[in-house]
């Protein structure tokens, strides 16, 4: 787990381990005790001193100047989301807390998704807990349900593994989305337990955690194994919901009259018929906005766009 403290630190250290002396002109070849470029070598690069980027790493300095960092950015060849979360780390985290306040779905988007009935659709929140859902996104899999925390169905159910062909490129994004959405908030208690537990439980997630990888928030084609239907790929996109807290509505949709939109209709035609495995016929009005993570119980609840503009914006072991 990554320490409050030190963020910007362990952020530099681990980005400094992906990159290899040749892509930043160096020669390579020779001894290295650790993967990647040593402390001297980003320093030298990024024309600072070598000990004051060992301050950095250590977390005795957590204040580098904007020029320092897209310097270290350059050096560390890292695109533009992720010179913007090493910014965002540089940034001072209050460490007040208060309660955390209830997570409700506004009406309307609840309405929006019931008026969707061709496309899978769930609203889920920083940490990827899942808050609400439509009808087809109930029947597309057991985990799109509120209470389920999406990236802890990813790693530790072998359903959701099953499910997913692209399973190593979604538990990558789903960690790299994790990271991004938490920004520099590293030491919330929820967090902390979400992520202590994949760390004991997935060495996969192990690894990716400590990649420090971030993405932007956007879609992506989601390449399926439905049991009922069979394969198809659906390409999935990522909307901010406006005057919540970092709230997040997610669409999938199919080419229209394309295999995988004839796959969709079927799916609804077995959901409407109450012949999948999941769906209730509750509304997306009526699904409480749930909280925090289990694995995967399928409740369901309601229905999805035509196609949606991506404006804004998961191994047992």
């Amino acid at each position: 787990m990554d320490s409050g403290d030190n963020r910007i630190g362990e952020y530099l250290r681990a980005r400094r381990g992906l990159v290899r002396p040749e892509d930043v002109g160096l020669p390579g070849g020779g001894l290295r005790r650790v993967p990647g470029l040593r402390r001297e070598e980003v320093a030298m690069l990024a024309g600072i001193s070598a000990d004051y980027y060992l301050r950095l790493e250590q977390g005795r300095d957590q204040r580098p100047s904007l020029e320092v960092l897209d310097s270290l950015a350059r050096v560390l060849r890292l695109d533009a989301e992720a010179a913007a979360h090493l910014r965002r780390l540089a940034q001072p985290v209050s460490r007040h807390r208060t309660a955390p306040k209830p997570e409700r779905v506004p009406v309307s988007i609840r309405q929006l998704m019931d008026g969707w009935p061709d496309n899978p659709a769930y609203v889920q929140n920083t940490f990827l807990d899942i808050l609400a859902v439509n009808t087809l996104a109930a029947a597309l899999s057991p985990n799109y349900a509120p209470g389920v925390n999406l990236l802890r169905a990813v790693f530790l159910d072998p359903a959701e593994r099953a499910l997913r062909r692209d399973w190593e490129e979604a538990t990558a994004e789903g960690v790299a989305s994790l990271r991004t959405l938490v920004g520099p908030d590293v030491d919330n208690p929820r967090l902390v337990a979400l992520v202590g537990e994949l760390s004991v439980r997935s060495e996969r997630f192990r690894h990716l955690w400590g990649r420090h990888d971030v993405q932007p928030k956007r879609g992506r084609t989601s390449r399926l194994s439905h049991p009922q239907v069979g394969d198809m790929d659906l390409q999935s996109n990522k909307l901010a919901i406006g005057g919540t807290d970092g709230l997040i509505l997610v669409v999938f949709n199919a080419e229209p009259g394309s295999r995988n939109a004839e796959l969709l209709s079927i799916l609804g035609s077995l959901t409407a018929s109450g012949r999948t495995a999941g769906a209730s016929g509750t509304s997306a009005r009526e699904k409480p906005a749930a909280a925090p993570p289990k694995a995967a119980d399928p409740s369901k609840s309601v229905a999805p766009p035509k196609s949606v503009d991506p404006s804004k914006s998961s191994d047992k072991e």
